[in-house]
This record gives structure tokens, C-alpha cells and sequence, in this order.
């Protein structure tokens, strides 16, 4: 049996970054190329009822072992990766027995990951921990949480002996651009319950998120020759610029944590003429998530009071919510994934994403689903790394999940 490290780096060899603003699902083709591999993959370790659609979703079953009437049991992870940084042509590389201090990732190019800056590396010393080369990011989000929940999966094929109920999985493309579940079939994957194997370092539980929108400014401005502008020039860039100083200072990412929301400008392109901009909002609280989209709006209606009606168009659209309130009415989610984890030695780290995951849409369509570490750091960069020893213990976490509903 593959180990779920030989899993993970060969599905970290598949480029399967996903891209904004597309409309076709998956958002790139060559996110099916990692599905038909898994969907071949779980054919061989036995899996039932294996099948892709044209939207690259992969779904399979673990056939259950108990004659007890059990819950069916879901686990779920993305396949794309983020289009922060390049996703092509990995090249992990396993550090053995890490020393606790900084880590030349590219001698050659000088990219050096510093404890300095990334002072919880050193709670990893004596582990063996997988890195990039520095000129891609890694792909443990979520290439971990697949490679976990496929080992999770042979184990008990090749076990008959484990006693448990079914067991659904199911892989997604385009998380990483809000759209993982845009065609995910809920009713045919035929779980009561599930987890996205999505989180980050070890122990973490995360069953609150942000609710979340999108935003996008489309600005029309005046070009006129300078040098007879006055009165008359309205320049879409500055108006841009002018919207973005209107918004609360301290309400920046660079800013907030925790349970802080935030207004975050992702891109920005124009000219005098013309510009878009694009944003996102993000509030854990409901009420002040409608408050940030209100704000939003008003600016751009006060924009267009002082520079002419039409002058700057706000676009707004929800992408998710807050899992919280779906997840509350059946916490026995967060309590088995706790109990798991303290049986196993592993602290539970119960904390909101600042973010969101499959898991947050899942559940308001009547998929209770919270999220689960994978044991990685520093998603989305070339800074990303993941230690095998947290690794392994995700599976046997996935495994004592498995086992505590078998029990009860």
C-alpha cells in the first residue's frame, strides 16, 4: 500500500491551478487530468460506485462493514491549487530530521525560508518536513487532504475486519476560486454528514468561517489631453484610488485577525478612460458583513453624486456564509473530530477560518460539513510546507472519526 506520502507527491506533479472570472467548470481543463488519475486510483484499492462528471468532480464509495445503522459519512477535498503563485512543475523536496532553523530553499536564486519570519518552523524541529524549490508553492492545499483521505480509503478496503458504516468521498476542482461546488451532487453522494480535509497545521478544527462576497468597481472616466484637462478630465485610476481611501483603514487584511473582517482590493487595471477593481468582503458576523456590502454601495453612490451618475458602477455578489449556524444543530461533528484527536495525542486547535472552504456552501445545502487540518503551513506561496509526521496523524484522525461513530 502506498503511504499518503508517495500519495502526495505524485499529485503535487499535476499542475491543477484554477483561475478567476471563468466561466466553465472546472475553470482549467487540466484539473481533470488529477481526477481521472484518482478516479482510476480509487478503482484500484477497490473503492465502488466510481465516477467523474464533465465538471471533473470525482465521487466513490467505501462500502460499509457494520449491520449496525450507521450514519453515512462523507470526506472531502479540493484538487486545484490557488492562483497566487505557480502551480507547474513542483519540485518538493523532503528535509529529514529538520533542524529547527532556517531553510535554503533556493541556493541558486537566494530564497531562504526564516524562522524570523516564520517563527512556528521551529515547533517542527526533529520532523521531516516537505518543501518547494522556492519558485512554486507546494500544493498541500488540499493535494494533503487528498493524498490523507486516499490512504484513509485503502486502509479500510484492504481491512475488512474495521467495522464501519459507508463511506462517501468525493474530490472538487475550483475551491480556490469559490466555485467547488457549484455542480457538487449532494444528493447523489449520499452522506448525512461530511468533513473537508482543507485546514492547516495539525490539530485544527474550524466549523466558523467568513461570510463572504465578491466586489468589483467598473469606473468610467474622461481622457482629454492634459494640457487642457482642467474641468473637464476625470481620471478613472485616481477615482479608483479615491474609492479605496474611503474605506476604513484598519478594516485592511494587513490589519485584522481573528474574528476581524475586512475589505481587500485583489487587482486593479485601467487607465484614464476607464478601470475596474476588483474586491472582496469578509465579515464572520452577519450583520456587520451587510453593513461592509452597504458601505461599499454607498461609497460608489456618493462617487457618482460628486462626478456624474453612471461615473462608477458596484457589482456585488455572495460567495458563501457562515457555516456556524448549519454546523451548531449537529455538533456531535466537532465533538467526535475533538475526541479523535485527544485520544490520538493531538491538542484540538477549534478556531474560524479566515476564510472559507467547500464545507461552508456543503452545509447550506444540507450537507453538515466542518473542516479539518491537513497538517500544511503557508498556503498559497512558495513558502508552503507540510511535515509527514502531521501527515500520518490526519489519517489515523480520519480513521478514529471513522471508528467513533462505528462505536456509538
Amino acid at each position: 500500500m502506498k503511504s499518503v506520502v508517495e500519495r502526495f507527491l505524485k499529485y503535487v506533479k499535476f499542475d491543477t491551478q484554477s483561475l478567476e472570472d471563468m466561466e466553465a467548470v472546472p475553470s482549467t481543463e487540466k484539473q481533470k487530468k488529477l481526477a481521472v488519475a484518482l478516479a482510476e486510483e480509487l478503482k484500484e484499492i477497490g473503492a465502488k460506485n466510481v465516477r467523474t462528471d464533465e465538471h471533473g468532480y470525482v465521487y466513490g464509495t467505501i462500502p460499509a462493514t457494520s449491520n449496525k445503522k450507521l450514519p453515512v459519512l462523507g470526506f472531502i477535498a479540493h484538487m486545484d491549487t490557488s492562483n497566487a503563485i505557480s502551480g507547474k512543475d513542483v519540485k518538493p523536496r523532503i528535509i529529514e530530521n529538520y533542524d529547527g532553523k532556517d531553510i535554503v530553499l533556493n541556493e541558486e536564486l537566494k530564497i531562504i525560508m526564516e524562522t524570523s519570519q516564520y517563527p512556528a518552523m521551529e515547533k517542527y524541529a526533529g520532523q521531516d518536513l516537505i518543501v518547494t524549490d522556492g519558485t512554486t508553492l507546494l500544493g498541500a492545499d488540499d493535494k494533503a487532504g487528498i493524498a490523507e483521505i486516499m490512504f484513509m480509503a485503502e486502509t479500510l478496503l484492504t481491512h475488512p475486519e474495521i467495522e464501519h458504516g459507508t463511506i462517501q468521498i468525493g474530490f472538487t476542482p475550483d475551491e480556490e476560486v469559490g466555485r467547488g461546488v457549484d455542480f457538487f451532487d449532494v444528493e447523489g453522494f449520499g452522506a448525512d454528514f461530511a468533513y473537508t480535509i482543507d485546514g492547516g497545521e495539525l490539530g485544527e478544527i474550524e466549523y466558523e468561517n467568513f461570510n463572504a462576497a465578491a466586489a468589483k468597481l467598473i469606473i468610467q472616466g474622461t481622457s482629454i489631453h492634459p494640457g487642457s484637462a482642467k474641468g473637464k478630465m476625470i481620471n478613472a485610476l485616481l477615482l479608483a484610488m479615491e474609492f479605496q481611501t474611503m474605506l476604513p483603514v484598519e478594516q485592511n487584511p494587513m490589519f485584522t485577525e481573528n474574528y476581524e473582517g475586512f475589505f481587500m482590493l485583489s487587482s486593479l487595471e485601467g487607465s484614464v478612460d476607464s478601470a475596474k477593481a476588483s474586491y472582496i468582503i469578509r465579515d464572520h458576523d452577519k450583520v456587520k458583513f451587510e453593513e461592509k456590502k452597504a458601505r461599499f454601495q454607498k461609497i460608489a453612490d456618493y462617487l457618482n453624486d460628486k462626478y456624474g451618475d453612471g461615473t462608477v458602477k458596484a457589482v456585488l455578489k455572495d460567495s458563501y456564509y457562515n457555516m456556524k449556524e448549519m454546523i451548531e444543530p449537529h455538533i456531535h461533528l466537532i465533538d467526535n473530530a475533538r475526541k479523535a484527536m485527544e485520544e490520538l495525542g493531538v491538542t484540538p486547535i477549534v478556531v474560524p477560518i479566515r476564510g472559507g472552504t467547500d464545507g461552508a456552501r456543503l452545509s447550506y445545502m444540507n450537507l453538515p460539513c466542518p473542516n479539518l487540518c491537513t497538517g500544511g503551513n503557508n498556503f498559497h506561496g512558495r513558502y508552503e510546507y507540510i511535515s509527514i509526521q502531521s501527515m500520518e496523524k490526519v489519517t489515523e484522525i480520519l480513521l478514529k472519526i471513522i471508528a467513533l461513530y462505528s462505536n456509538q
